[in-house]
């Protein structure tokens, strides 16, 4: 029996030590994954500098964004003089109309400018007349008519009235029509006409109790000269003139305004005397440079973003499986890195831009405005991803974390803050608009109210509202006094607070070092450093740009 039972005992012996090596490298096998995947993880969140001592790889992106932003902002300088001199162009030729078409204009604040009689409305408008007709003899700038088919554009005269009307203030009674009729009348350049023989020679009166508006359009064309001095080709210029003289409001004051809009194209016929294309052509392989950059670093981003979330649902299934534990959101979006959303938005505000500042350059387009708001916007997310590079130096890198953290409650106490702010703007709008220029519009309270917030020109919003009715000045004493205490004692003082809140939680957690999320735990057990060589892979180290280096 004894003799039968040795051989039993030996199997089992050998069952149980194999079972034993089977267990035990089951075990190490699952904890050098578990290793790997760590030391993969930390390996991501290095900085350029770490990732190039971990595996040598050259931090590409870096290099890439650091001469991206040089470049952009050079474009920017460029195309920003270019666009100045476009704009002072416009605004300096606005002024010459005024000075031109308007009697005795004395460069009056804007809407200032009215008449009160009939006999100097119709002097007025006899006034431009007469100066449109004989401009070639008045005006100092390069100013000419508008022809088309070999015809002048004539000055087109168009008032717009009310059908029928019949109205007696003195009776209290009126009967109106409010359907609107619009009347219009030609007159073309090089007639000589002078103000005694306009009114025979045009049949043109106003019925001043139907009249609405008188509206005088005229085209001008000119050339912007001062480019030459920049080395730049001149543009040519039309501007569509407007002369409105404003009577809706039937209050017996007439307000005139001149406004323009200005069509900008490549004049048809130039020549300027030694100068050649070369500078167009450095610009337009200048702004083709910035494109292949920018794009560029837009693949090198949208890669690195992919990667990010990719690893994110690795990393979701790996502690999942290996913890029984699910990852919470705020971990997962430790995985998709903002910066690089920034970066693509401002690199696509700058391709875009661009192709629309090549547009401009060869005259195909003159959409100025549209292109400074993108290459601006672009430029200004661009040296505000500078802040990411300035985060790897930890005496810099608490400034970047502060601002993520209060973020979210930032936000939810803007959003409290702004519905009493919007409160005291409707009530500001509705009672103090009819008796003080600032509340006269929702937009221009807002700008007030945002002012006397940052305490400035309080003395003036109270100073106009002095001489208003009892009533009205005791409201806007009780509302002026109620909105600073409440915006500038607390709601600033609470805004600063939460913001110092965050500072001192996050400086406290540096000194510590303690991890205050899993993955910072999970990542922390990692003690490899960048130089220990355990971070490199099996692959060469990488020389193709296309690697996620930073």
């Amino acid at each position: 029996m004894m003799e039968d039972s040795e051989p039993l005992l030996a199997a089992r012996s050998e069952e149980r030590r194999r079972n034993g090596q089977c267990q035990w490298s089951t075990h190490t096998k699952e904890s050098k994954m578990v290793e790997d995947f760590r030391r993969r993880l930390k390996y991501f969140f290095m900085n350029p500098c770490e990732k190039y001592r971990a595996r040598g790889r050259k931090p590409w992106k870096l290099m890439l964004q650091i001469l991206k932003i040089a470049i952009i902002t050079v474009q920017l300088v460029s195309f920003g003089l270019s666009n100045e001199m476009m704009v002072t162009f416009k605004e300096e030729n606005l002024m010459t109309f005024r000075h031109l078409f308007l009697k005795g204009y004395k460069d009056h604040r804007l809407g200032s400018y009215a008449l009160y009689t009939k006999a100097d409305v119709y002097d007025h408008m006899y006034y431009i007349i007469n100066r449109y007709l004989n401009l070639q003899n008045l005006t100092v700038g390069n100013l000419a008519y508008e022809r088309a088919d070999g015809k002048y554009t004539p000055l087109s005269v168009c008032q717009e009235f009310y059908r029928n009307s019949s109205i007696d203030p003195g009776n209290e009674t009126f009967h109106i029509d409010p359907h609107i009729d619009k009347d219009c009348i030609s007159i073309f350049p090089l007639q000589l006409v002078d103000n005694t023989s306009l009114a025979s020679h045009v049949n043109f009166s106003l019925d001043f109790k139907r009249l609405l508006s008188v509206s005088m359009y005229l085209t001008l064309k000119t050339i912007n000269l001062q480019t030459v001095r920049h080395h730049e080709l001149p543009d040519c210029y039309d501007f569509h003139i407007m002369i409105m003289f404003d009577n809706r409001a039937h209050s017996g004051k007439i307000k005139v305004d001149v406004k323009n809009d200005v069509r900008i194209y490549e004049c048809r016929d130039w020549n300027v005397e030694g100068t050649s294309d070369k500078n167009d052509c450095l610009l337009l392989s200048f702004d083709s440079v910035v494109i292949l950059a920018c794009f560029t670093s837009l693949i090198l981003c949208m890669r690195s973003v992919i990667n990010g979330i990719q690893l994110q649902f690795e990393f979701n299934i790996f502690f999942h499986a290996y913890f029984n534990k699910k990852v919470s959101w705020t971990d997962r979006m430790e995985f998709v890195n903002g910066w690089y959303i920034l970066i693509i938005v401002s690199d696509t505000l700058t391709i875009a831009g661009s192709a629309l500042k090549i547009g401009i350059q060869t005259k195909y387009l003159t959409n100025y405005d549209v292109c400074s708001i993108l290459l601006g916007t672009a430029t200004m997310l661009a040296w505000v991803g500078v802040i990411r590079y300035l985060g790897f130096f930890k005496k810099y890198n608490i400034l970047i974390l502060t601002l993520r953290a209060a973020f979210p409650n930032v936000i939810r106490f803007c959003c409290c803050a702004a519905m009493i702010y919007l409160g005291y703007c409707f009530c500001g709008w509705i009672v103090l608009g009819p008796y003080h220029d600032k509340f006269r519009t929702l937009d221009k309270v807002t700008e007030c109210l945002f002012s006397l917030i940052n305490g400035d020109d309080m003395y003036a919003t109270f100073l106009n509202l002095r001489d208003k009715s009892y009533m009205v000045w005791l409201f806007s004493r009780l509302y002026l006094y109620s909105f600073i205490s409440l915006f500038i004692y607390m709601v600033l003082s609470l805004f600063i607070a939460l913001i110092t809140d965050t500072y001192e939680t996050i400086k406290h957690q540096q000194q510590d070092k303690v991890p205050v999320s899993q993955l910072q735990a999970f990542i922390a057990e990692c003690r490899d450093q960048p130089e220990s060589g355990r971070y490199q892979t099996d692959e060469e180290p990488a020389s193709c740009c296309l690697s996620p280096c930073c």
